[in-house]
This record gives C-alpha cells, sequence and structure tokens, in this order.
C-alpha cells in the first residue's frame, strides 16, 4: 500500500520502474528519516497539533526504529515504495492514530530534500576529515624532502629544475583548496527545506525555524518554491566539490603511475602496495593509482550529469530528480574509498631523485643560466639568444640551480602559510556541531 494510493491497484512493471533503486539507497538516509520525523513531531507538538501522550508515544517509537537501523535491522518491506513510506507505516503499526499525525503540514518533497541535505553535509564532513589528513601527509612528505631534485616537466618534456619537496607541496595545497571548496559547499547546501511541502507551503501555521534549529541548519531556505528548487542545485553543488577533489586525485594518480615507470625511476612504491603480471615476473604495477584515476574520471563528469538531467525542468517537484540519488550516493562512497588509499600511500612513497649526470638532465639548468646573465646586466632576450646558441653547438653543461627566494620556490616552499590555512579550515570544520543538536533532540524533548 502506497501513501497516495487508493482503490486502484497500480501496474506491477509502471510501479518497479518508477521506484527503481529506491529501496535500496533510501537505506543511507533512514537514520535522517527518523530525525527530520523527529523534530516535526516537536514541532506539531509545540504548534499545538499534538499532546504530550501523542508526543512521547512518537518518539519513542522513533527511537525504537533508529535502534534497528544502527544495528542493522531495519529493511524497506515489500510493497512499501520508500524510506519516508516505511517509517510512516512502522510508527503508524507501532502506535495507532498518533502515527496517521506525523505527515501533518509537509509533503514527500520537503522530507527527500531535508533528508538528502542532512546526509550530504555528514557525507562531506567526512571526505573533509580525510583531506585534512591527506593534506598533513603531502606537507609531511615536503618538508622531508624539500631539497631532493627533480625535474619538473612542460610539454610532457624535461623543463626546468624543481624538488619533490615542492612537488609534494603542490598537492597539499590542491587538496587544501579542495577542503576550502568542500566547506563552502556545507555552509551553502546546510538550510533547511522542511515545511516548504509540495514547494507551496501548508496553510497550517507550522514553526520551520524551530525544526531548521533542531535539525542542526544555519538557517532556512526561507521562499517555498525555491525550497523546492534546490533539488538538483543541492546535488550539483556537491558534485562540483567532489569534482574538483578527484581532479586532484586523478592528477597525483597519473603523476605517481609515470614517476613510478622504469623510464624514470623518480619514485617507488613498496611491493606490498604494487600488483604483478601472470607472464613478466619483473612487473610491479601501480594497480591502486591506475583505479584511482580511472574512477575519479568518472566522478569528474558528475556535475555534468546532474546538470543534464536537471537544467531544463521546471519549477516544482518531477520523478526525474529520484535518478539523481543513483548518480551522486556511489560517487560519496567511491570518493572516500580513492582518498583512503591515497592516504594509505602516500606516507610510504620511496623517494629516488635524479642523477645529473644522466644525459638527459644536461639542459636541466638552462633558465639558471639566462637568469645568471641577467644578474649581470644582460637584456633577458640577448641572454635567451647567448644560451640558445650554445645548446644549438653543443657547448652547455649543467650547472648547479641558484636557490631561488620567492614564497613558492624551490628555495622557500612557503609550507608554513600552507599549515595556517590548513589549521583555519581544520577549525571551521570542527565548529560543525549538527549531531550534538540532534542528540539534544532525542534527550530533551520533554522541555518542547
Amino acid at each position: 500500500m502506497k501513501l497516495w494510493q487508493q482503490n486502484i491497484e497500480l501496474n506491477k512493471q509502471v510501479e518497479a520502474f518508477t521506484i527503481g533503486k529506491d529501496k535500496e539507497l533510501d537505506i543511507e538516509l533512514a537514520a535522517y528519516d527518523v530525525y527530520t520525523n523527529m523534530a516535526h513531531a516537536m514541532m506539531l507538538f509545540k504548534q499545538g497539533f499534538l499532546n504530550r501522550e501523542e508526543l512521547d508515544n512518537i518518539q519513542s517509537s522513533l527511537r525504537g526504529i533508529l535502534k534497528k537501523i544502527k544495528e542493522q535491522d531495519f529493511s524497506i518491506e515489500p510493497g512499501i515504495e520508500d524510506i519516508h513510506s516505511q517509517i510512516e507505516f512502522m510508527l503508524t503499526a507501532s502506535i495507532g492514530e498518533a502515527g496517521k499525525k506525523i505527515h501533518l503540514g509537509r509533503s514527500r518533497n520537503d522530507q527527500v530534500l531535508t533528508d538528502i541535505k542532512m546526509y550530504f553535509r555528514d557525507q562531506l564532513k567526512d571526505i573533509g576529515d580525510l583531506l585534512i589528513e591527506i593534506s598533513k601527509a603531502f606537507l609531511s612528505k615536503s618538508e622531508v624532502h624539500q631539497a631532493d631534485l627533480m625535474p619538473g616537466y612542460t610539454h610532457s618534456q624535461i623543463a626546468m629544475t624543481s624538488t619533490f619537496g615542492l612537488w609534494f607541496g603542490a598537492f597539499a595545497e590542491s587538496f587544501i583548496g579542495d577542503l576550502d571548496l568542500l566547506i563552502s559547499t556545507i555552509d551553502l547546501i546546510n538550510r533547511s527545506p522542511l515545511g516548504s511541502a509540495a514547494g507551496y507551503g501548508t496553510s497550517l501555521p507550522i514553526d520551520r525555524e524551530f525544526t531548521s534549529f533542531m535539525l542542526g541548519f544555519n538557517h532556512l531556505h526561507i521562499n517555498s518554491i525555491y525550497a523546492q528548487m534546490q533539488r538538483g542545485k543541492t546535488e550539483w553543488l556537491v558534485a562540483n566539490s567532489l569534482a574538483s577533489i578527484a581532479q586532484t586525485a586523478s592528477k597525483i594518480s597519473s603523476d605517481i603511475c609515470l614517476f613510478t615507470s622504469a623510464n624514470y625511476e623518480l619514485i617507488t612504491l613498496p611491493d606490498a602496495f604494487t600488483t604483478g603480471s601472470s607472464i613478466m615476473p619483473h612487473k610491479k604495477n601501480p594497480d591502486v593509482y591506475e583505479l584511482i584515476r580511472g574512477r575519479c574520471g568518472e566522478i569528474a563528469l558528475l556535475p555534468q550529469r546532474v546538470h543534464n538531467l536537471s537544467n531544463n525542468l521546471m519549477t516544482g517537484y518531477h520523478r526525474d530528480y529520484q535518478l539523481l540519488k543513483e548518480m551522486v550516493f556511489p560517487e560519496l562512497r567511491h570518493l572516500k574509498e580513492c582518498l583512503r588509499m591515497i592516504l594509505l600511500t602516500i606516507p610510504i612513497i620511496q623517494v629516488h631523485g635524479i642523477k645529473l649526470e644522466d644525459h638527459k638532465y644536461q639542459y636541466l639548468s638552462t633558465v639558471d643560466a639566462i637568469n645568471e646573465l641577467v644578474t649581470q646586466r644582460t637584456p633577458f632576450r640577448d641572454a635567451y639568444q647567448q644560451i640558445k646558441k650554445e645548446i644549438v653547438e653543443g657547448r652547455t653543461e649543467f650547472k648547479p640551480h641558484k636557490k631561488t627566494t620567492h614564497i613558492g620556490s624551490i628555495g622557500n616552499l612557503g609550507n608554513g602559510y600552507l599549515q595556517v590555512r590548513l589549521e583555519q579550515l581544520i577549525r571551521k570544520l570542527n565548529e560543525y556541531d549538527w549531531q550534538k543538536k540532534i542528540d539534544e533532540l532525542f534527550d530533551d524533548d520533554q522541555e518542547a
């Protein structure tokens, strides 16, 4: 039986098609749906739509349902189409008539959007915690290897002198930037749509600010139509944050796959972190980073997929939005898996550096040679032509590079600035206290 169903039985094929993967994916939202029910019930009591006994019964039953969810003793039963219906049916079966009042003043539209927002902010916070540890790992490697020379590349060709300190530090800053974007995304999506109902509010005197506060939101989406317009936009904001992280993860993966090859031999992964070949006994394949690169390539497409689905829909709810869960939920899990692998392997990467006597590095210091002439008052373009002539005539020799001093260079990595920025973001991420407020919702509901 559906919440909306009357006397006509829905065609079974249509039913299966329209439900799709909701039963599988909605389990991710189960606890959040209990939380929103709890807050909504407290608001209904506050506004006089429930009496104290009804509220107590609802809260007690919801706690029991939450316990089942946390113990993984919970499922969506056959014939029930989604998580919201399952919890409402369980509530009504447990306490009778009071359970039938829980949906007063809202729609499944604002209910699911509220659940999803709570789910996303927790998922993003988990990813933020991983980004913090990864950034720390890269900063640590940068400090350890700040003086170890490596070639810098442009157009995939050897270009200028670099160091592993600069290389590791670049990814530290990139992941810190990704963390900054992620925190901004949390702030943008952490507004409550609850009470916007089907998108046009309700004639009942509900208190939306009360439920927003109880569920730990920063504030409300004020306009009820705009609140519903967040379906699709919320997923797009999350998708862009994930894609930014994936871009960084993909680039470090490509570098590691290349630099561990026998043609480069700049770094190696311990044998326990590589795989072998079925016919070539010498092979040590960086499969972990190849898979990270491939997976992150798929995640990078997520913003466009979300955009394509939702961009041309008019205001109001559309069933198309159901497909957004299938797009975004799995990629959250995939990205976390990739980040855990990066965190596992970066600290144990072994750095070898370069042998300067190797012929392929003979031009590594040409820019330094030009700059040396410039410091002797030779105009840059004349100095360039002079060194170019020496290269053509085969008279160029590698010279130890001049130590650079500007911030963000080989001789002045600027990691201290990155550390300060990271600490600021850590404090910001640690300010989020959603679970504390939600715990208060369960523990202190008698004060409502």
